[in-house]
């Protein structure tokens, strides 16, 4: 079993009932967020040993998302606490042709003024044996930025496997660094990457092109992307790949593929109708993709699995893929809707 450790921001989020425009009614559901958390609560839920490193303020919000983490198995134990505030969003769902619509109160958190000396890296990943980040933890600030960096060479040095999922949020990048460049320097420490076929040109300047529809018709046409990688960074072992084809806000499908220098495997197409929240499904697949690395290595079963868990989360409200390892493989197996009695 894998020792996880991730790093990045848990955000308060609180989302307009139903299918209501954002206060609309006064009400609004309260759960918590954030890209790197939910990937260790999926984790957790797998009954995988995780760690989630942040900051968080000392007060009773920060507390409440402590207390949430450690529901779902994460260790809480590398935390920070300090004075501050805790970082919150607010969405609202789409329908039909009105998009999820998600507004952001982020700034000035306790990660985004977390200076690099406040995490003693070296102790923190001292029984780790994996590192995940993505892209929207150096987004946040400067500050976050340099803490990233930081993290990640560390693992490296500490011979940790460093895992990235890309997760680009062009609208956080508000203090002056080119985006492009601090995505490139991320991936001298990387081992397996993550991404959308958007990110690989928007946050790391790739000049292969595909067509949205290359992925259903001709796979192959996403080597040259995938060997772009490998070829500027030879350290990045896996790609991963995500697609997807949104015709409303709630029918989108959703496909991968895992390409290694030598071989590459394509998953099934997921036809997704009536989606009830789709916000962490990017995170669901990462979780399923990490705990199917582990598992079944550089494999179809693999990418199969990591699609089921992206999938699957559409089905269920909030950012957190709350569904079993079983849900997942069953659902990977084929048993789409079935009913379980």
């Amino acid at each position: 079993m894998k020792r996880y450790a991730m790093f990045g921001e848990i955000m308060m989020r609180l989302k307009a009932p139903g299918y209501e425009r954002l206060f609309q009614t006064p009400a609004l559901e309260v759960t918590m967020a954030g890209a790197e958390a939910n990937v260790a609560v999926g984790l957790g839920r797998f009954n995988e040993d995780v760690s989630f490193i942040t900051a968080l303020p000392t007060n009773d919000l920060g507390n409440a998302v402590r207390d949430e983490l450690r529901k779902h198995g994460v260790d809480t134990s590398k935390i920070a606490f300090c004075q501050g505030r805790l970082g919150l969003y607010f969405v609202e769902t789409g329908a039909n042709h009105r998009p999820i619509k998600v507004v952001y109160d982020r700034a000035d958190s306790c990660i985004a003024k977390a200076e690099p000396k406040t995490f003693d890296w070296r102790t923190l990943l001292a029984d780790r044996d994996w590192f995940h980040i993505t892209g929207i933890t150096p987004a946040i600030s400067e500050t976050a930025m340099r803490c990233t960096l930081e993290a990640m060479k560390t693992a490296k040095d500490m011979g940790l496997t460093v895992s990235c999922d890309l997760n680009l949020r062009a609208a956080l990048w508000q203090y002056g660094f080119n985006h492009v460049d601090v995505y490139r320097r991320m991936m001298e420490y990387v081992d397996v990457l993550v991404g959308n076929e958007g990110h690989f040109d928007s946050c790391l300047g790739l000049s292969a092109r595909v067509e949205e529809n290359d992925i259903y018709d001709n796979p192959s046409a996403y080597r040259p992307m995938a060997d772009e990688v490998f070829e500027q960074w030879p350290n990045i072992k896996k790609v991963a790949i995500t697609v997807r084809r949104t015709q409303s806000a709630d029918h989108q499908s959703t496909v991968a593929i895992l390409a290694t220098p030598d071989a590459m495997w394509t998953s099934p197409v997921f036809e997704m109708k009536n989606i009830v929240d789709r916000i962490g499904g990017g995170d669901a697949f990462t979780t399923g993709f990490l705990y199917a690395l582990d598992k079944t290595g550089d494999s179809q079963e693999t990418i199969d699995f990591a699609v089921a868990a992206g999938a699957m989360k559409h089905s269920i409200p909030g950012d957190f893929l709350r569904a079993t390892k079983e849900e997942i493989q069953a659902l990977a197996d084929g048993a789409a809707g079935r009913d379980q009695r």
